[in-house]
Formats: C-alpha cells, sequence, structure tokens
C-alpha cells in the first residue's frame, strides 16, 4: 500500500510539474505543451493566416477549411478575442502515415491555430510533427516527419514573420 501512495504521489507531482512549469505559448517559447509549437506573430490574427493560406496553396498543400472561433462565439452571444484556425494537409503525404497507423487521422489533416492574446499578441502554434510520430507509435516514417517538420517551420515563419 505504501509504494502504491508514494507512486500516486510522484505521479501527481509529476504531472503539476508539467502543467505549470512547461513553457507557456505567452511566454513565447518554440516548443509548449504537449508536442505544440508556437510562434509569435507581427501580424494580426486573420493577416497570419491569410499569409500562411497563401504559402501553403503556393506549395501545392491543399486547405479544407477555415473556422472562425470568434465569430462562432459571437453567434452564441459570447465573446472570445481574435482565434482562428486553418486545416490544411497533402493526401500524399498523410495517407502513407495513416497506413503506418491509422490513429494518426486523429491529427490529421494538419491544423494551425492563431490567436490573439490578453496583452494584444498574436501566436500561431500547430502540432509538432515529431511529437505526432511518438504519439502514434509510427518508427518507420522518420524521414517524413523530419521534412514535414522542416517544412512547416519554414511556412510558419513565412506568416509570421
Amino acid at each position: 500500500m505504501r509504494n502504491f501512495f508514494t507512486a500516486t504521489i510522484a505521479a501527481a507531482a509529476l504531472f503539476a510539474a508539467t502543467f505549470f512549469f512547461l513553457p507557456s505559448a505567452q511566454a513565447g517559447s518554440h516548443m509548449a505543451g504537449a508536442g505544440m509549437i508556437v510562434k509569435q506573430s507581427a501580424y494580426g490574427v486573420g493577416e497570419t493566416l491569410d499569409k500562411l493560406e497563401a504559402v501553403l496553396k503556393k506549395k501545392g498543400i491543399a486547405v479544407f477549411a477555415r473556422v472562425d472561433h470568434t465569430a462562432g462565439a459571437e453567434k452564441v452571444g459570447l465573446k472570445l478575442p481574435p482565434t482562428q484556425l486553418l486545416v490544411f494537409g497533402a493526401p500524399k503525404i498523410g495517407t502513407p502515415l495513416m497506413q503506418s497507423s491509422r490513429s494518426i487521422a486523429i491529427d490529421l489533416p494538419m491544423k494551425a491555430l492563431v490567436w490573439e492574446d490578453k496583452a494584444g499578441k498574436v501566436w500561431l502554434a500547430y502540432n509538432a510533427p515529431g511529437y505526432l510520430a511518438k504519439r502514434h507509435h509510427i518508427d518507420d516514417r522518420k524521414e517524413v516527419f523530419a521534412k514535414m517538420g522542416d517544412a512547416l517551420a519554414k511556412m510558419t515563419d513565412a506568416a509570421t514573420k
């Protein structure tokens, strides 16, 4: 019983440390939380996503949807600072990943979230491809995930700087 109690306390402490001491998106970290890459944008929410969408389309990457969470909140009488999501991907890349592990389909197509914080700063976040590889136990596509990571870093830099 004592081992169980000790293990429970250790697990709770680890969770608390992870939750409270991870760099936050508001602090401007490049890796925030569980596998999210966050970058500060020099532009507003709409302009940041417009720039990202243009870069994606230029590279031949499909844009499937753009979700304006602020507009959705307004429709139900609630307020939300500017917050938008872009859903994008390339089936030529995503399908082989799903062939390796079907569960990755929960995270594909990729998404980029852009929001304005309380201080008026704008942030862009997306899931790190390497994190997705680990999350879905995909070991046979390391080169694909590395290329995805490099491409996403360049495209999101183009949208935020």
